[in-house]
């Protein structure tokens, strides 16, 4: 009975549960909950302004690769706190932006926002796209000293040689294009020549050829059947120079196709 006694006492002063559902557990209208975002932020009349985006879909759609919104936001809301699920204000929003429009915000903040990552996402992302620039050197470019290709670790070791700064913004490609004049005052490289096709009506083929032989390294094949068709290798300064020469001469009508411009096949006529 004491024992009876003493629970009922402790059950007495023990706090009730609330049903699910209750004040303790409702979440404002005012806030949406969100996780695994990438955030992009933007400061603009003294207010704060986030929105919610997939991880990895920013970048692409700062680089034109990826075209459906819908694919980079994670919510058409405009927020002042992602973390916390706070949406900005209407008159916030009119204030800073003229408009109430949330898409139309959204995508004026992903393209001049802030994207934020953690101190240890930026060092992996830097790290990757400094192998992705090293890695497209090697595939682009020869050592002139035997024809060969570069190891991907010796032109990274060159990048800090010439003390490289890598430009998150920029594509791997554009920044490698960049950099291999610069690699030139530590590595013999140059770009690998390129392989083309040049297509161009009967009618003015034997002019146009002669303007490009010149520009050619090394005629693959050609076939006078038709139309006059030509598979080539050539330096990859001669490429513009060609296409120039093509478009004025068919007025158009002729074409150059890129088939390859990676190290690899140049390597493999080497035998």
């Amino acid at each position: 009975r004491r024992r009876l006694e003493k629970a009922g006492k402790h059950s007495g002063n023990c706090k009730k549960r609330r049903p699910v559902g209750s004040a303790d557990m409702f979440t404002p209208v005012n806030q949406v909950r969100l996780t695994n975002v990438a955030i992009v932020r933007l400061k603009k009349k003294g207010k704060r302004f986030e929105i919610a985006c997939y991880k990895n879909k920013v970048v692409s759609w700062r680089n034109k690769v990826e075209k459906d919104i819908d694919e980079v936001l994670q919510s058409h809301s405009v927020f002042s706190n992602v973390s916390k699920g706070t949406l900005a204000k209407g008159k916030d929003l009119e204030k800073a932006f003229g408009s109430t429009d949330q898409t139309a915000i959204c995508k004026l903040i992903l393209a001049t926002g802030q994207l934020q990552v953690s101190q240890k996402e930026r060092k992996v992302e830097a790290e990757s796209k400094l192998r992705d620039i090293a890695t497209t050197i090697a595939q682009m470019c020869i050592n002139t000293d035997n024809n060969l290709p570069f190891p991907v670790e010796v032109i990274q070791t060159a990048m800090k040689d010439v003390k490289f700064s890598l430009k998150p913004n920029r594509s791997a490609k554009q920044q490698a294009l960049d950099l291999i004049p610069e690699l030139k005052k530590e590595l013999p490289i140059a770009r690998a020549q390129m392989r083309v096709r040049v297509a161009i009506p009967e009618a003015k083929a034997k002019d146009i050829k002669k303007k490009i032989e010149p520009m050619v390294a090394t005629l693959e094949k050609e076939d006078w059947d038709f139309d006059y068709e030509m598979v080539a290798r050539i330096d990859p300064g001669a490429y513009r120079g060609i296409v120039d020469a093509v478009a004025a001469g068919t007025r158009g009508k002729g074409t150059v196709d890129i088939l390859d411009c990676k190290v690899q096949d140049s390597v493999k006529t080497l035998d």
